[in-house]
């Protein structure tokens, strides 16, 4: 768990406190996680790879990624597609359980910041119900939502664009879950 010894700066915006949004932190964060899932079909469980990058002092630390065995081990067409992920890969893929246990400790206490987080904080809340782990209660930040109010003069706020508006290039790599986390980190770090 790090522990914040920084001076608290205030994030840019104008909403009152009573009506600050929930998904931007008012301060900026200096220590987070940055999550990312890969999906192998419409099942919320179906998670078929994690990325997670892990900043600390405003620098990022660690990366770290990890197939999935999902559930079910059913790949969709599109999702594939988009990924490259097939069920071949994942056959003998360990189960979330064993993939969280390596992370569990490390993100601990941190806030969780996602790029889109109605769907990375709903999985990750499905396989902690579905493996009956504990949740942990993460505080949750989005920059898809972030970006578009405090960046809004970009032409989209997808991932790759507004991770190119700060210097990270995701054209290569983008739909890798680690590759993913860590353009959201850099969002992160340039807008909260």
């Amino acid at each position: 768990m790090f522990w914040n010894h920084h001076k608290k700066i205030r994030i840019k915006g104008d909403w009152p406190d009573d009506e600050w949004p929930s998904y931007i932190p008012k301060y900026h964060l200096y220590d987070f996680a940055a999550i990312d899932f890969e999906g192998a079909n419409g099942e919320v469980t179906s998670a078929c790879s994690m990325g997670l990058v892990i900043v600390h002092d405003d620098e990022i630390v660690e990366r770290f990624y990890s197939l999935i065995k999902p559930v079910p081990n059913r790949y969709d067409f599109w999702t594939t597609k988009v990924h490259g992920i097939t069920y071949k890969d994942t056959n003998h893929a360990p189960l979330f359980p064993e993939v969280w246990e390596q992370v569990a400790g490390k993100v601990q206490g941190l806030p969780m910041v996602a790029h889109g987080i109605s769907f990375d904080e709903r999985v990750l809340k499905a396989l902690h119900e579905l493996y009956h782990i504990p949740y942990p209660n993460f505080k949750f930040y989005c920059t898809h939502l972030g970006s578009e109010k405090l960046v809004p003069d970009l032409e989209n706020h997808k991932l790759q664009t507004v991770a190119k508006h700060f210097g990270y290039d995701l054209a290569k790599n983008h739909h890798n879950a680690v590759a993913d986390a860590e353009a959201c980190a850099v969002i992160a770090m340039n807008i909260f």
